[in-house]
């Protein structure tokens, strides 16, 4: 009997489009050979593949100037009755995440009830080394994170004062806080766009950003600017007015060339 696996992901708003999920479905479906239940969690589930779950955001019970950035995500995923798949393991997949290798190997990973995600790469030295999991692909058993939703709502001021929009600081002290850690994924596995793929700002101009020659890689995650789509195009930020520093210096160095091997793995 063919292996079963539930991946996750979330779409609200108008940042990403059904197009988004519907090619982060389809590369999941071609790089396994297990079958997939593929939950979107959405306020908008107009133009998604067929074959896709399509299931309302979960609620957080607090007051709706809390609810911003990546709180739905952050804790509204950690929900104990996500999609009633309490006691099952889930796999979440940002939509900005570009399935680049084969999947098999990372399903059958994780053991018990472990929580993990992959070491972000911004605090792998200085005091949060080890301590923050970056949120473009994380893992977990349903009904062992039901305490960080429930925190948050209990405490939403708190943990705004304290994180802000650093939700993944924010459950990942939670989780080390329960645990007493973070399994991270393996490192060759996954890879940054801005740290592992664009050149040196000096050469942003003039080489094109490439594909890291890391053996068993599986994933290239595209978190901040660019995104899966600009970097493509060769734009640093389609949306002009999410931009940051607009002129000076930083307009330089915020620069990516047309990256046409991603349309390799985003179809």
């Amino acid at each position: 009997m063919t292996k079963s696996f539930n991946v996750v992901t979330i779409k609200w708003g108008t940042m990403y489009n059904a197009e988004d999920v519907n090619k982060l479905y389809s590369a999941i479906l071609r790089n396994t050979s297990y079958q997939i239940n593929f939950y979107c969690f959405t306020d908008n589930a107009v133009g998604l593949s067929d074959g896709i779950i399509a299931l309302p955001i979960p609620k957080l019970n607090v007051q709706p100037q809390f609810i911003f950035g990546n709180h739905r995500k952050a804790s509204g995923l950690c929900d104990d009755n996500l999609a009633e798949l309490n006691g099952q393991r889930v796999f979440f997949f940002d939509l900005d995440s570009l399935i680049v290798g084969n999947l098999d190997e990372f399903f059958d990973y994780p053991v018990g009830n472990r929580f993990y995600a992959i070491n972000d790469w911004a605090h792998r030295h200085g005091k949060k080394a080890n301590q923050v999991g970056q949120a473009s692909c994380y893992s977990w058993v349903v009904g062992t994170l039901g305490y960080i939703k429930e925190y948050f709502e209990k405490h939403p001021q708190e943990v705004i004062d304290t994180y802000y929009t650093a939700t993944q600081q924010y459950v990942s002290a939670k989780v080390i806080e329960k645990f007493g850690k973070i399994w991270f994924w393996p490192d060759n596995w996954f890879k940054s766009f801005r740290f592992h793929c664009i050149p040196h700002p000096l050469l942003r101009f003039f080489i094109t950003p490439k594909l890291p020659p890391v053996k068993g890689l599986k994933m290239i995650a595209f978190h901040g600017e660019p995104g899966i789509r600009e970097a493509l195009q060769g734009v640093w930020c389609l949306n002009p007015q999410s931009a940051k520093y607009p002129h000076g210096f930083k307009k330089l160095y915020k620069h990516v060339r047309p990256t046409s091997w991603i349309a390799d793995y985003w179809k």
